[in-house]
């Protein structure tokens, strides 16, 4: 999930420097949405991991 947002931030980076501002904006807005969802996911699987060893 991780190396999912950094694509999609270079993806955004790239269309950034070449000025395609809307196709920019939208792979920024996927890159962040799936990097909360990374960290939301890492910290669910560290507590379980923590309950687990309990």
């Amino acid at each position: 999930m991780l190396h999912y947002a950094i694509v999609f931030l270079v993806i955004a980076l790239i269309a950034a420097l070449f000025g395609f501002g809307g196709i920019a904006a939208g792979a920024v807005g996927i890159a962040k949405v799936l990097f909360v969802i990374f960290l939301v996911l890492a910290v669910v699987s560290f507590v379980f991991g923590l309950v687990r060893r309990g």
